[in-house]
């Protein structure tokens, strides 16, 4: 953030207004190839999407593509009129057809998830025709729907030709990563509390494996913050409120906000003029020099007035040229068609006149006379103009003499002059003042019901896990709290949950409570550094061939992955209406289903 000293008492902040400039499309590196195809890492996040190499390389250790999980693509415009991601170099004039991929945190806009695969895949340098032939890792939500992991695997298996695919659940890679940063023995066992743009998420590892069971989930994210935020600001300044959008409101998010450690003393802070004078941030907002309203001189009036005058002579003159020109033109046509009677084509002249929807030569000798008449008048018109020479002055001013009168009395000594009267200051007008609401919008976190939202908050969601399980397991979990999400960013956040859990756990309980070294990064590099230590087609990977033999919504487990959970359905109850009609339910069927059509959570 730009700090400008627009004031001697205060500092204000300006918005970056950041704009993208489009990826460049990259050569793949030998490393890339040799001795075998490296894996394509794809973080695909609701928010971000984050593409690179897993491979040894200098050049491959950071994603190489970073964008927006977006496309603007106008209604039954074709797929090469679509933009993607930094090929959007502002998303505000364009967010009204921009479309995403995701419902929540779910892919299951397929179109859209297919512009983002050509996308990176075009600007990895990726050139092979028809086929891709290098392994793709790719996360995706916890308790990912069936239907959602069968379009991926169509798409990558059926559309790219993808050698083999391994999914993953982005928290949970980017906690495989933390772990394995910090030396700590895997499989590890701890709590994993993760946000994101549309949804937050408590999910607990047993033993370095995902219990989806007891997963829990929380319709909230930064998306909703955000627009938390730009509500509360268009309200307390309706003036403003086209120049508070949402992209702003997002940077104002991201760098201004913080966690109260307890939300209702800071509120209580903030009554304070001297907290309030102090933590407040000014934001500048973009305005122009002159304010409408404000009072110009009669000189400058009066040149106004004579630009508008020159401006509409100028508009007239050229509709009149105009207009005068289509009826040289069709009088020129009648005239053609006048003379193929006086010629005798009378067979010819009766068929233009058809053409020209007339019935007689009458007719078309009026409609020559009225032509002939207004080309005469456009012409005389035009020649006037041209013969004066004299400029027309613009109407006088009323308003001169109040202001004449005005100023002779503001010369009397024993009144205030308009000199010593405070002058407006257009840059405080158009500045926004983010006061509480630094706090307010991300303790939506905490308590949903802020924003009408009928759900748990963050700590009660995740008191509610801990209660799934008896309390040896209770202690194993809260000794490996792990925060990690774009959405977990703000600062104060950890401390936030340590008080909490404080005030959860009982008395002389311990706990610990970590954060992702890169909260928005960490699960790329987790799934990076998975693809990098499980070569193997064994360990985690779907082959072409299991996708062929046991459907696409098949799912080969690791550390970082859903799991399977079969779920057992009720036997179907005989009713009056099957025993009247004859009909039966049928009762062989087992308790489970088999292992070749199981219903799954993962």
């Amino acid at each position: 953030m730009l700090l400008s000293s627009m004031s001697n008492k205060h500092n204000v902040y300006t918005f970056e207004d950041y704009k993208c400039t489009p990826d460049p499309v990259f050569t793949v590196e030998r490393e890339c190839l040799e001795p075998s195809p490296a894996p394509i890492v794809v973080d695909n996040g609701s928010f971000q999407c984050r593409a690179g190499w897993a491979c040894g390389g200098s050049q491959s250790d950071q994603p190489r593509l970073v964008f927006r999980s977006a496309a603007a693509r106008s209604r039954g415009a074709a797929r090469s009129d679509a933009h993607v991601g930094n090929d959007i170099p502002n998303l505000e004039p364009l967010r009204w057809t921009l479309k995403s991929a995701f419902d929540r945190n779910s892919v299951v806009n397929f179109d859209i998830q297919e512009l983002i695969f050509d996308y990176i895949f075009m600007h990895l340098g990726i050139n092979t025709q028809g086929h891709v032939d290098h392994p793709v890792v790719v996360t995706e939500p916890p308790c990912n729907p069936l239907h959602c992991r069968q379009m991926m695997s169509e798409l990558l298996f059926e559309c790219y030709g993808v050698p083999r695919v391994a999914y993953g659940v982005d928290s949970l890679f980017s906690f495989y990563n933390n772990s394995v940063s910090d030396g700590a023995d895997l499989p590890s066992t701890g709590l994993v509390v993760s946000s994101g743009y549309h949804c937050s998420h408590v999910l607990p590892v047993i033993n370095g494996r995902l219990d989806a069971v007891n997963c829990k989930r929380v319709n909230l994210g930064g998306g909703q913050a955000a627009s938390y935020l730009q509500r509360l600001l268009q309200l307390k300044y309706p003036a403003n409120q086209t120049a508070i959008t949402l992209s702003r409101m997002e940077e104002l998010l991201h760098q201004h906000s913080y966690v109260a450690l307890d939300y209702q003393q800071e509120l209580e802070n903030w009554r304070s003029p001297i907290f309030y004078e102090r933590e407040v941030h000014r934001v500048q907002l973009p305005f122009s020099g002159r304010a409408v309203g404000v009072c110009m001189s009669a000189e400058e009036r009066n040149e106004r007035k004579a630009q508008q005058l020159r401006r509409l002579q100028e508009i007239n003159s050229r509709r009149r040229e105009e207009k005068l020109q289509e009826d040289q033109k069709r009088l020129e046509t009648l005239l053609s068609v006048q003379e193929l009677l006086e010629d005798g084509s009378l067979e010819l002249f009766h068929r233009s006149l058809v053409e020209l929807n007339m019935d007689s030569a009458e007719e078309l000798q009026s409609y020559i006379h009225k032509l002939s008449m207004s080309v005469e008048q456009h012409k005389l018109m035009k020649a006037e103009l041209l013969n004066q020479t004299a400029e027309v002055e613009p109407p006088a001013d009323d308003g001169n003499e109040m202001e004449t009168d005005l100023n002779e009395e503001n010369d009397d000594p024993g009144k205030t002059t308009s000199a010593n009267q405070p002058m407006f200051n257009m840059a405080e007008y158009h500045q926004l003042f983010v006061g509480t609401e630094r706090l307010r919008v991300p303790e939506i976190l905490f308590q949903p019901s802020l924003i009408g939202e009928e759900q748990m908050g963050l700590m009660e969601t995740l008191q509610f896990v801990l209660e799934q399980y008896p309390a040896e397991q209770q202690e194993a979990l809260v000794k490996n709290v792990f925060l990690t999400g774009g959405n977990l960013q703000y600062p104060g956040l950890k401390e936030r949950v340590q008080r909490d859990l404080l005030a959860i756990r009982p008395f002389q309980s311990h706990f610990k409570v970590s954060l992702a070294s890169r909260p928005a990064l960490d699960a790329w590099f987790g799934a990076r550094e998975w693809a990098l230590r499980n070569p193997a087609e064994e360990q985690g990977w779907i082959s072409r061939q299991d996708y062929e033999e046991k459907g696409g919504e098949y799912l080969r487990e690791h550390c970082a992955s859903n799991i399977f959970i079969p779920m057992k359905l009720n036997k179907p109850t005989p009713t009056t209406k099957h025993i009247i009609m004859g009909k039966f339910p049928d009762t062989s069927l087992p308790d489970t289903i088999s292992n070749d059509n199981d219903v799954s959570l993962s």
